[in-house]
């Protein structure tokens, strides 16, 4: 297994984003983050690159921020979310990346989970995909854009996970405009792929305009 906390593929000009910490599902520490957003960068940059694809290696998308890596930073203020010159994968803190993303999401899909299915343009569910926003049950919260993009997509619904951190299934997701697709477990991805290969297939300066 990689020790790498974000796996990338360039498959032409997709190019494969995945989460890789299985072993704690796939939440997120300092290193994790920071490598995300450098991928999030080469997507960004790269101009033979026309779409990208995240996903998440093993049984979960992410259970969210690890806060015993990055809780204190986060308590202090003192946490470096992003290295250097580098795109915010969550598009808040600096321009969001130019190029369409499909996220694939199964099992956990948490926190700031749902805030990457957010700031992403198509997000594929696995059937059996449980999602929450959770911050308001740890006393904080959301910060990722989910204040923000949520209610976008419906006030009530919104403060209805928000405000009670409760968890949905992916049906639910798919009824409030969270998630665009749901897939048997484990087709996840492939269906991803296959949206993000006709997105590619289509005149790549007419897909940028577009966002």
């Amino acid at each position: 297994m990689s020790d790498e906390r974000v796996l990338i593929e360039r498959r032409g000009p997709i190019l494969l984003i995945g989460l890789n910490r299985p072993e704690k599902r796939n939440a997120a520490d300092l290193a994790m983050l920071h490598q995300l957003a450098r991928a999030y960068t080469l997507l960004h940059t790269e101009p033979d690159l026309r779409v990208g694809v995240l996903h998440a290696v093993g049984d979960h998308f992410t259970a969210g921020l690890d806060l015993t890596d990055v809780g204190p930073g986060l308590v202090s203020g003192s946490l470096d979310l992003l290295p250097s010159g580098t795109i915010d994968p969550w598009g808040l803190l600096t321009e969001p990346v130019a190029k369409p993303v499909v996220a694939a999401v199964q099992g956990s899909c948490l926190t700031l989970g749902v805030e990457l299915a957010l700031a992403s343009d198509v997000v594929v569910a696995a059937a059996g995909t449980r999602f929450a926003q959770l911050e308001v049950s740890r006393g904080i919260m959301a910060f990722g854009g989910a204040t923000l993009r949520l209610p976008r997509l419906g006030w009530g619904d919104a403060m209805r996970w928000l405000l009670t951190g409760d968890f949905f299934d992916a049906a639910e997701a798919l009824r409030i405009g969270l998630v665009q697709q749901v897939v048997p477990h484990g087709e996840q991805v492939d269906a991803a792929i296959a949206i993000a290969e006709r997105i590619a297939a289509q005149a790549p300066l007419a897909v940028q305009a577009t966002l």
